[in-house]
């Protein structure tokens, strides 16, 4: 809500800087965006007279100007504007100066822009004509009559004055951020009306007081029927006469300006500057236009067709509500009117429409046809209905105020129920232990009164009730919120808050922050990434069509395609991170992400999709290989008390590399999956390098993590140890081997780890060489060499019946 101050001290007193205003309003609960000075970097452009404009000698889109500034020579500036002529008061940016806004053609400079005397096409120019958009006006606001050319004064102006003096450019306008509950203050009235309370001065409201024309009645001019009233809260219409369309004043179309709104003409620009003063969209029709003298408020029929001021036809449907008139359409209740209505040059009758509308309906019909207005952004949040009299009485007095008509006497006042705003109880004791005061009730009831609010009692219970324009004082906290932030937020006292629950992490984020913490120490670096994806993402890791991570939670209304799903697994986005990283020539990367993923429920999609959680590694650079990430996994693992784990190999998986591939178990349980990824997929995401990728399902882990810590005795006894060389088939796994060593080396078999892995010239083609170190110990006595010897020779002889296997020379 832009709210010039200018404006503002119409309704209140305002006797601070802006500066000192805008931070006792932030500290009243008044949210603040931003505060811009207009034209504070405008020098030297003053007030000018086109005396005599003469044709540019050699071009044919300029013109050579005499300009009079109050001083005895005349000026002479060359232009390309083609709405300027000779008596025109116009701005004039002398030699030197300064203007705020960019030159036609260029960006906008910080510290404004310099103007130098020179040559336009031989012939010298002393300066410039400009602008309002030259003059720090957004194109949005320029006033038609002066959106394309010269800024043409409509009245006279001391020559040689400044600029922006003579029009009082130079002020404050303050940007506040309104939240959603406080539609009120979506006008000038409502922040005055803030403003008067944090600064204990007096609101005054704007005259609405008509003079009437007693021989004519708004009631011989129209009829209102509303069909549907939990839409249409109440419907107010007043008839203007002798209406003559035609410029709005200056000071009229300088508040609409700063306000981010473009002046039109004067009916119009009185509509738009009484929405913004009351916060009550206005709109006015041309009775010629009015069928049978009716306004009928019901719903449009399925599939009607309706063209809106914009010019654009538009399908509705039966939940849309329309104003009709005998015959037709004639406005979308709350969005915008119709084109068939519109007030033209030649309109001398119009009628003035102040309505209430369902805030549900009007959003529900601006979101389907794509349609949002500041009339629509107002009403969607919730208006007041007892706003809609006196802002039809307002249009009538400013259209009387500016000599553009003769207002009919009466209103045609539809209202079916009277809406009243509800008395709460309020505890004094309530509001003082909640907010940690001791505040007396005479204060309470002068910060509420000081609300326009109606307090009844003085006792430890006040009975309040608040202004129908406050929809959001419902319950008593909203009363208690009211006193701490006119009492002010910074004078309540600092305290820690108590309670009697000890703090302490679940289960589940203990071992997320324990992997976390093992993963950092390993030297990987944490990332996030975004959870809603691209379905795509699966295309490009050439995961199968059938596969479990294509069933995507679909995003209903998404910013676009490349997020329009909710990721299934991690690791297209650690892809993209890698690619991402080696496109900036980051030579090594070792990252992790540990993230929820999600899962449709494809057999009954009425029910809610499944969250889990998943763990990402990534790694690529110089010597990083398949075993690197390897280490990683197991090192991580044993950390969360994870044992017994097997890696089995998978060649058909298709994010890795065939032979470089491996599925993490622990039992029957699948972990997870690891490998190298395909290059296919690698130079897919820009990676030109072996990149090694892991994806975990965290929840499995967090099934299998055993953390707790037992105490063990150091071993009393010795161990001792034989180093074998096996000799197996190409195809065997060493996780085979493992498990057949460690089932027959009981009980006293206390490790076995591989050492070697040999292929070459002395292994026979298609076998190949793997070395293990087994240790054994007995835990109650020392071994001799008999009973190491029989476990030995019983493991060697399951691995000869089971994989094949024969020792080797070492």
């Amino acid at each position: 809500m832009l709210v010039p101050i200018e404006w503002l001290k119409d309704y209140t007193d305002i006797n601070v800087d802006t500066k000192e205003f805008c931070d006792r309003m932030i500290m009243s609960g008044s949210n603040l965006e931003t505060c811009e000075y207009f034209c504070e970097e405008m020098e030297n452009v003053v007030v000018g007279k086109i005396e005599k404009i003469e044709k540019h000698p050699d071009a044919d889109k300029l013109v050579v100007c005499q300009i009079n500034v109050g001083k005895d020579d005349l000026l002479q500036i060359v232009t390309g504007a083609p709405n300027v002529f000779e008596g025109a008061y116009v701005p004039v940016a002398l030699d030197g100066s300064r203007i705020p806004g960019p030159l036609h053609g260029q960006e906008k400079q910080d510290g404004g822009t310099v103007i130098k005397k020179g040559k336009l096409r031989g012939v010298e120019s002393a300066g410039m004509l400009c602008s309002a958009g030259e003059l720090g006006f957004e194109d949005k606001v320029v006033p038609i009559a002066h959106k394309d050319g010269i800024w043409i004064l409509e009245e006279e102006y001391p020559l040689g004055q400044d600029f922006a003096e003579a029009l009082g450019l130079r002020q404050a306008v303050v940007d506040f951020e309104i939240t959603p509950n406080r539609p009120d203050c979506l006008s000038m009235v409502g922040m005055a009306r803030e403003a008067a309370a944090t600064f204990g001065e007096r609101l005054n409201y704007p005259d609405t007081a008509c003079q009437e024309e007693t021989e004519k009645k708004a009631a011989d001019f129209i009829q209102v029927e509303i069909r549907e009233p939990e839409l249409c809260r109440r419907y107010a219409a007043r008839i203007v006469t002798d209406v003559k369309i035609g410029q709005s004043p200056w000071w009229l179309q300088k508040r609409l300006m700063y306000a981010g709104m473009r002046p039109i003409n004067n009916i119009v620009d009185i509509t738009n500057f009484v929405m913004l003063e009351f916060g009550q969209p206005i709109h006015a029709f041309d009775i010629r236009q009015i069928a049978d003298s009716k306004i009928i408020v019901e719903r449009a029929a399925e599939g009607e067709k309706f063209t809106t001021l914009d010019n654009t036809e538009r399908t509705l449907t039966d939940d849309m509500l329309l104003i009709k008139d005998g015959k037709r359409g004639v406005a979308i209740a709350g969005v915008m009117g119709g084109l068939n209505s519109e007030i033209e040059a030649d309109t001398t009758t119009i009628l003035v429409e102040s309505a209430n509308f369902n805030g549900d309906s009007v959003r529900a019909t601006s979101k389907k046809l794509g349609l949002r207005t500041e009339a629509s952004s107002r009403f969607e949040k919730g208006i007041d209905p007892n706003l809609c009299q006196a802002a039809a009485d307002r249009v009538c007095r400013l259209i009387e105020i500016l000599g553009c008509g003769k207002v009919a006497t009466g209103t045609v006042d539809v209202y079916p129920k009277e809406f009243e705003a509800k008395p709460i109880d309020v505890r004094v004791d309530r509001v003082n232990k909640v907010l940690g005061i001791e505040l007396p009730a005479s204060e309470m009831i002068r910060i509420f009164e000081s609300l326009e609010m109606k307090v009844e009692g003085d006792g430890p219970i006040l009975k309040v009730t608040p202004p129908t324009v406050r929809q959001d004082m419902i319950s008593e906290v909203d009363f208690i919120e009211e006193v701490a932030r006119m009492y002010g937020y910074d004078n309540l006292p600092v305290t820690l808050p108590k309670g009697n629950q000890e703090s302490g992490k679940s289960r589940e984020r203990a071992l997320m922050d324990l992997a976390r913490d093992t993963l950092c120490a390993l030297g990987l670096n944490e990332v996030q990434t975004y959870s809603f994806v691209s379905p795509k993402g699966v295309d490009q890791v050439r995961i199968d069509e059938d596969s479990w991570e294509r069933a995507f939670v679909k995003i209903l209304n998404p910013l676009g395609e490349e997020n329009s799903v909710m990721r299934t697994i991690l690791t297209p986005n650690m892809l993209e991170v890698m690619g991402r990283n080696y496109s900036r020539k980051i030579e090594n990367v070792k990252a992790f992400e540990i993230g929820s993923t999600f899962m449709a429920n494809l057999m009954d999609p009425e029910q809610l999709p499944d969250e889990m959680t998943g763990l990402c590694i990534g790694l690529y650079g110089e010597g990083t290989t398949f075993f690197t990430l390897k280490g990683i996994l197991t090192e991580l693992l044993k950390i969360l008390g994870i044992r017994d784990i097997t890696f089995v190999s998978e060649s058909e998986y298709g994010v890795y590399h065939p032979g470089r591939c491996a599925r993490i178990r622990v039992g029957e349980e699948e972990l997870g999956i690891m490998g190298e990824v395909y290059p296919d997929v690698a130079e897919e995401f820009g990676i030109g390098t072996r990149a090694y990728v892991c994806e975990l399902f965290f929840d499995a882990i967090i099934r299998h993590a055993n953390v707790e810590k037992h105490y063990e005795p150091l071993p009393k006894y010795p161990s001792t140890s034989r180093d074998i060389a096996l000799l197996v088939d190409e195809d065997v796994q060493v996780g085979d081997i493992e498990k057949v060593i460690r089932e027959k080396g009981r009980p006293i078999l206390e490790s076995v780890k591989l050492f070697d892995v040999y292929r070459g010239k002395q292994v026979a083609e298609g076998k190949k060489s793997a070395a293990f170190a087994l240790t054994y110990r007995d835990k109650n006595k020392t071994l001799t060499d008999e009973e190491v010897a029989k476990v030995h020779e019983s493991v060697l002889e399951a691995l000869k019946n089971e994989v094949n296997a024969t020792l080797r020379e070492m």
